[in-house]
């Protein structure tokens, strides 16, 4: 007897505006009832307290999660200036506080050492894994646990507003692994004074931005409909920072098969990673060489 997968065999992103209280892991599963997709993935998780833009990938978008999770994010923060939590954000405990209070050109100072290339100590309520163990699970203990600083990539990091002494307003755009937390947290330890984040929200993640975000009440509205389809970008939005070329019929078939096939495009150098279309549909990802596409990602 052959098995069949369940689900639907439905394909594409979903930008959905996360709201608060809510864990990724749970944004995609409700996602993948609503569609009664076969498939669900997101690219970059948010804390259950954070907000903003959460990329749900369906289907054949799935295999396209690494390009977003590659891609630069945009976050806009609030840092609590004064006190550290167990958390690093307001959802702990108080564990330090303090009196003084930068002042705005001290800030300014400051945040010049977060940008560019940083190193980066992971928060202990975090997902990060250290002898088999994540972070977060020994910190619900009482533990602490010994973490690496990891790299970090910042465009840039800059105030944007003040709204009182407390309190300090941040947009950060930067690569992947980051954790805003953390940033807050270092931030009010470079200034003395503690800190950490009040709230945060993401306005957008490579392609997708916040203007896309589909709320919970649509979901549920439209869930197991057929309308609910034309919520759906095409996988290919997860491409627009690799070059296209183009396939033929006999290269198109010949990558669905995962073979090389002929392709064209401009611009376009040996070994460079790109995508091919044909007929206007991603066939695959791959490497181009010598008018050939070699694929590494094949699209059904």
């Amino acid at each position: 007897m052959v098995r069949t997968k369940k689900g639907r065999a439905v394909s594409g992103w979903l930008v959905i505006d996360k709201p608060a209280g809510i864990t990724s892991t749970a944004v995609v599963n409700k996602m993948k009832w609503a569609f009664q997709a076969q498939k669900a993935g997101h690219a970059g998780t948010l804390d259950p307290a954070a907000t903003g833009v959460l990329a749900v990938a369906l289907g054949e978008a799935t295999k396209t999660v690494p390009y977003i999770v590659d891609a630069l994010k945009c976050y806009r923060f609030m840092v609590r200036l004064g006190a550290a939590t167990t958390t690093d954000d307001a959802e702990g405990e108080v564990i330090a506080a303090s009196d003084l209070r930068p002042t705005d050109a001290a800030i300014a100072v400051a945040i010049s050492a977060f940008q560019g290339e940083i190193m980066q100590v992971p928060p202990q309520f975090s997902a990060v894994k250290s002898n088999g163990k994540r972070a977060y699970d020994l910190a619900r203990e009482g533990k602490t646990m010994e973490l690496a600083a990891r790299p970090l990539w910042v465009k840039s990091l800059r105030v944007l507003g003040r709204m009182d002494a407390d309190h300090v307003e941040l947009e950060m755009v930067c690569g992947k692994g980051g954790y805003v937390r953390s940033i807050a947290r270092d931030l009010g330890q470079a200034l003395g004074c503690l800190g950490h984040v009040s709230w945060l929200r993401r306005e957008w993640s490579g392609p997708f931005n916040a203007s896309q975000g589909v709320s919970f009440e649509r979901i549920d509205c439209l869930a197991r409909t057929d309308e609910i389809d034309a919520l759906l970008l095409p996988l290919e939005f997860a491409l627009v920072d690799l070059p296209e070329v183009f396939a033929t019929a006999e290269g198109a078939a010949r990558l669905k098969n995962g073979n090389p096939g002929k392709v064209s495009g401009l611009n376009v150098g040996p070994c460079d990673q790109v995508w091919a279309s044909y007929q206007g549909r991603a066939v695959a990802v791959g490497i181009y060489k010598s008018g050939e596409l070699h694929p590494i990602r094949v699209f059904n």
